[in-house]
């Protein structure tokens, strides 16, 4: 078991869920826990931080800005010897981070210095990437930017949505911190300056990302359905002059237009892209809800030659 150790956590979503769970379960000292109230209309397919915390006898705070003076003053009351932020969506600035006697520390879910930014699981599948992984690092001013202590690599499978991977790096996360939170209490876990030359950064996606280009590679557009697919708010085309959302799809040989269908004799609709065919296996409307796109395409009477996008 790790020595107590105070700890201030800030924590939100599924890699926050488990890394507070891993600090409780290791015996840390947690004096307090800052996450944010759930969004009115948000999707909570994660764990609550705050209902863990509160569990535990932990206090919880749920500021608008983690860094106005009330909240800074209330961080400085615990006094930490540890900060730490598991997916926690806002910039902690340095004010905030000078508290804590042994320093500040996130957990981002990629191999730093690539991605940087937010979203990065969702990113590492729209780019195809068959690698990613978790980096522990201290904070500074700039977003990711900090000394690595460690990194863990976790694969990508063809297959990994945005939320099966997300449950792999919780997982690896979790595994970090159980190695890393003694030695750094201890003074012996490692600072190795980030390579800065390296670095790729990527902002934050909005629902309206998630459209489709028809033009793009087959398995470009897969990679951008399985980074955006349930509980995300899904991959979408107009088609009759609504909107089509595509849960599920597979790359196939042959050739289209662009955005044209094609249906097969199984019944299932295929569509033309830039390099291949996309069938379509689960799709839905604007309700969200998902069908099979073989007994859709029956039911609505879609013909080959009709056109998406």
């Amino acid at each position: 078991m790790s020595p107590p150790g105070s700890v201030v956590a800030c924590a939100y979503s599924e890699v926050g869920h488990a890394c507070l769970s891993e600090l409780l379960e290791i015996g840390a000292d947690v004096r307090m826990v800052i996450t944010h109230a759930d969004a009115p209309g948000e999707r909570t397919w994660f764990g609550s931080v705050a209902e863990l915390a509160r569990a535990a006898g932990v206090p919880v705070l749920e500021p608008e800005d983690v860094n106005d003076a009330d909240t800074a003053r209330a961080i400085a009351s615990a006094e930490p010897d540890l900060l730490y932020s598991f997916y926690f969506r806002q910039m902690i600035r340095p004010h905030v981070l000078e508290i804590p006697r042994l320093g500040a520390l996130n957990l981002h879910g990629s191999l730093l210095p690539r991605y940087r930014g937010r979203a990065p699981v969702n990113w590492a599948l729209v780019h195809g990437e068959v690698e990613t992984g978790v980096t522990l690092h201290y904070m500074d001013p700039k977003p990711d930017h900090g000394e690595i202590v460690a990194r863990a690599r976790v694969a990508i499978d063809r297959d990994d949505t945005a939320l099966t991977l997300t449950r792999k790096l919780a997982t690896a996360g979790r595994e970090l911190l159980r190695e890393m939170h003694p030695r750094l209490l201890a003074g012996t876990a490692p600072r190795v300056a980030q390579e800065h030359r390296e670095s790729s950064y990527f902002g934050g996606r909005r629902p309206a990302d998630g459209e489709i280009d028809w033009s793009a590679p087959a398995e470009t557009v897969r990679n951008l359905v399985r980074a955006v697919t349930d509980p995300w708010p899904g991959a979408f085309t107009a088609f009759r002059g609504d909107k089509l959302l595509v849960w599920w799809a597979e790359t196939r040989d042959g050739s289209a237009e662009p955005g044209v269908v094609i249906i097969g004799e199984d019944g299932v609709p295929r569509v033309g892209t830039g390099d291949g065919l996309l069938e379509l296996v689960r799709v839905g409307g604007a309700d969200q809800s998902a069908l099979d796109a073989a007994r859709w395409a029956r039911d609505i009477g879609l013909q080959s030659g009709e056109r998406l996008g």
